[in-house]
């Protein structure tokens, strides 16, 4: 196993743990994370792959959007609202510093419209 394999495992390993921690604690985002670790094991070793591909967490957070199915509007929300949470705090952080509040205000902006219109919305269907 080469050094780029090993970086790469180990890198997915390090998202995939993030990940798990943010399917569960509503700060951090899990599908960043879990996306990370989709790349990383795709690149670096076949069967970790596999592997990572049929867990529940990959399931249930990414699968439908690594389909080019979308996300469900309850993803799209926790998503949305994570990353507002935070980039509210770097904004609050640079009081002082206008240009960085306005570039991250654009970011959001872009985030929430990207997330709203860019992502497909995909239908849950209703529990019987």
């Amino acid at each position: 196993m080469n050094v780029k394999k090993v970086l790469l495992v180990a890198l997915g390993c390090v998202g995939l743990v993030l990940g798990a921690v943010g399917a569960v604690v509503p700060l951090l985002p899990a599908f960043p994370f879990l996306m990370l670790a989709a790349f990383c094991f795709a690149k670096s070793s076949e069967r970790l792959h596999t592997w990572f591909t049929s867990t529940k967490l990959y399931k249930k957070n990414l699968e439908s959007y690594v389909r080019g199915q979308g996300m469900d509007w309850a993803a799209k929300i926790r998503v949305m609202v994570t990353v507002t949470m935070l980039m509210s705090i770097g904004f609050v952080m640079m009081h002082q510093v206008r240009v960085g509040q306005i570039v991250l205000a654009c970011v959001w902006v872009f985030h929430i419209l990207y997330f709203c219109f860019g992502v497909k919305t995909r239908r849950v269907p209703a529990e019987a």
